[in-house]
This record gives C-alpha cells, sequence and structure tokens, in this order.
C-alpha cells in the first residue's frame, strides 16, 4: 500500500459533494432522486457573460494570465468592492482564483502554523475546519443554534479568543442556514476585535446578492479600522450562476495578498484565462436580472419553509439569505424508518430519506451542528414541491 501523508488522516472527504455523488450514482443506477444537496444555483449563467467567454476564445485569450488574475479583472472587482461596500482597493490588493474556495484555501495555507487556532462559528460551510487542518492549524468551533438565529454574540467571540488565535472566519449570508447579520450585530462583533489585534477576520461574502428584506454588510465596510487586517472574499459563482467557470476573489491588505499569491503560484498558478474574461463581463454588465433571480428564490424559501414548517417533528426557520433553510429535526431523532432502520442521527436520517424516499439532504453533522439537515432551494417550484411530498410522506411514516 503506498504511504500517505499523515495530514490527511485529520480531514474527511466533503460532505455535501459525497451526498451529491451519491444521489448521481443512484440516478445512474435508474432509481429516481432529487437532489436538494448541492449549493448551486438553477439558473442559466446570463446570456452576456456567455458571449464574453466565447469571445475570449475567439479572441486568443486562451494562454497563461498573471498569476492571480488579469489587470481589467482586478479593476472590475475593486470597481465593484468600491460600488457596493464602499471599500477601496489598489490591484496589489486584489487577488483572483480559481473559485471562492480556492481563496479561502490560499489565505490559510499562506497564514497557518501548526498551534494557531482559527474561529468557526457553527453551522458552517463543511470545508472551514478542514482546510484549516490541512494547514496544520486547530478549528475551534462556536456553536450558534435556532434559538440565536444562527449567530454567534459578541460575548462567545471574546470567550473563544486566546493568544493562539489567527483568524475569524465570518460567513455572512451563511451557508448552510441563510442566516444575515445586521450592520449592528456586526459592528458588536466588530467592537470585540478590535481588542484582539493578533486575529484576522476572513469574510466570505458569496451569498452577498442573495438577502431577502434585510441589508447585506461586510465587516470591513463596518469597521474600517480593521481593514488592515480584514480579507474580504467573494465570487461569481452564486450570484452569477458561473459556479463551473471557477473564479472567486479577493480583496485585502498588500501583503496578505503577495502570500496567497506565492501559494497560488506553486499551486494552480493563474485561474482560467477564458473564466476572467467571462467574469470581467459579470462584474462589469447588466445587474437588472439579480432582482429577479432574488424574487425567485424568495419565493422557493417561503415555499419549502412552509411546507417543511408543517410537518411534526421538523423546525424549519425561515433565513434571510443564501438558498438553503436548515430545518432542525430533534421531534425526528430516536423513531423508526419503514424499512426498520433507526434514526439515531442526522446523518441516518439522511441516508433514509434518500434510500426510501428519493430525496438527497445534508445532514446536519456535516455543518456542525445537529440535529438539522440543510436542503438547497435552488431548484424549480414544481421540483421542490414534489420533494416536500416525498419529505412529509417519510417523516409521516416514521414510528
Amino acid at each position: 500500500m503506498y504511504p500517505l501523508a499523515a495530514t490527511l488522516s485529520r480531514v474527511a472527504p466533503s460532505p455535501t459533494v459525497a451526498m451529491a455523488g451519491r444521489a448521481l450514482a443512484l440516478k445512474a443506477e435508474g432509481h429516481d432522486v432529487i437532489g436538494l444537496a448541492a449549493g448551486e444555483p438553477d439558473f442559466d449563467t446570463p446570456a452576456h457573460i456567455r458571449a464574453a467567454g466565447i469571445a475570449a476564445i475567439e479572441a486568443g485569450h486562451t494562454r497563461y494570465t498573471p498569476v492571480d488574475g488579469i489587470p481589467e479583472l482586478k479593476d472590475a472587482i475593486a470597481a465593484k468592492f468600491a460600488r457596493e461596500n464602499g471599500l477601496s482597493y489598489t490591484r496589489e490588493q486584489i487577488t483572483v482564483s480559481s473559485g471562492g474556495k480556492q481563496v479561502l484555501y490560499n489565505a490559510l495555507m499562506a497564514t497557518l502554523d501548526p498551534g494557531d487556532e482559527v474561529l468557526i462559528p457553527a453551522p458552517y460551510w463543511v470545508s472551514y475546519p478542514d482546510m484549516v487542518r490541512l494547514a496544520g492549524a486547530t478549528p475551534v468551533i462556536l456553536p450558534a443554534s435556532a434559538d440565536q438565529g444562527f449567530k454567534i454574540t459578541p460575548a462567545q467571540l471574546e470567550a473563544a479568543i486566546t493568544p493562539r488565535t489567527k483568524w475569524l472566519i465570518f460567513n455572512s449570508p451563511s451557508n448552510p442556514t441563510g442566516a444575515v447579520y445586521t450592520p449592528e450585530e456586526i459592528a458588536a462583533l466588530a467592537d470585540v476585535l478590535r481588542g484582539a489585534e493578533r486575529v484576522w477576520i476572513l469574510a466570505d461574502d458569496i451569498y452577498e446578492h442573495l438577502t431577502y428584506g434585510v441589508t447585506f454588510a461586510t465587516m470591513a465596510e463596518i469597521a474600517p479600522d480593521l481593514a488592515d487586517r480584514t480579507l474580504t472574499m467573494n465570487g461569481v459563482s452564486k450570484a452569477y450562476a458561473m459556479t463551473g467557470w471557477r473564479i472567486g476573489y479577493a480583496g485585502g491588505p498588500a501583503p496578505l495578498i503577495a502570500a496567497m499569491r506565492k501559494v497560488q503560484s506553486q499551486s494552480t498558478s493563474n485561474p482560467c484565462s477564458i473564466s476572467q474574461h467571462a467574469a470581467l463581463a459579470a462584474l462589469t454588465g447588466p445587474q437588472d436580472f439579480l432582482a429577479d433571480w432574488r424574487a425567485t428564490f424568495a419565493r422557493r424559501r417561503d415555499l419549502v419553509a412552509d411546507r417543511l414548517g408543517t410537518i411534526p417533528g421538523i423546525d424549519c426557520p425561515r433565513p434571510d439569505g443564501a438558498f438553503y433553510v436548515y430545518p432542525g429535526i430533534a421531534g425526528l431523532i430516536g423513531k423508526t424508518a419503514s424499512a426498520g432502520r433507526r434514526i439515531a442521527t442526522d446523518e441516518d436520517f439522511a441516508m433514509a430519506l434518500l434510500e426510501e424516499a428519493g430525496v438527497a439532504v445534508v445532514h446536519g453533522a456535516a455543518f456542525g451542528l445537529s440535529p438539522a439537515f440543510r436542503v438547497s432551494y435552488a431548484l424549480s417550484d414544481d421540483t421542490l414541491r414534489e420533494a416536500c411530498d416525498r419529505i412529509e410522506r417519510f417523516c409521516n411514516d416514521l414510528s
């Protein structure tokens, strides 16, 4: 057997990818499966963005580019930050990577050493803790229950900071809960961070444009005095339905961006040249479709939250952002499915739901807060209604 790196023993494959893969495998075997596990908009990439990608190919933009982005795209990103977030960055303070995930990975790999700690509010996106572990550091989880709106408090943050704390990863709107921190809540957390000068802030704003009736704000906007230790990360995947184009970006202090560039230069090098030109069109072109998409997502959110919230044993908060709901299932733990499987954990629930009802969701333990499950409602209304019907029948059949 070939020896593997000891570091790999500290991490696990992505549970969301694993569940989506299991659903695809069952579909390939001929099973009727509705996939609610993947965090991917079902809209097509807008026509003007697709056209820009095609034009980039025809114009010969198919060669290496600067390691972390072409100058035109960096300028467009800086303009976006200034226009939408009141943040001022130069080209040297902007980085472009092969997806938002690589932005996060580059930042952690460039800054973490063994013994360092990273604060991660839970529920969290599944890759945060394992990225920290891959960098040799320790994730410190701050649980935030539904009772507190899935949002950490200033007291929690203050109590968790130690001399070893290097980063706070701050995701709003949240994957998996859709929770959105208000400007006032962000300001209260910033007050704590001012007294912790060694702690950097990684603001994951990837769902910025997907909020419903609430105000989005980012940390460096609310607390500009913390901008010199804040990395503000975003991307085109969610807002512009460009998940497969793989373009993420961030703005931050020039020394940090330079360190991230060094990491990227020895891993992937530049992001896809064609995708960079498509992202340029996304950021500089029409934005009017976003309002229609938001309205569609809000309708789907209400559909799913209303339906799941009526099922005995399920508590389904109505989120303010992203395209997920995160229902609690404490009332279903300990029951037995029709095939005799005992529902001892939320992973048992998710697997039984997939195998017996043909609905793929992700169990709450993958996100650090149980018992619950995540539903992506980035699907058609009819598909969501059928999925909710199946979930309801499955839950009603539990004994």
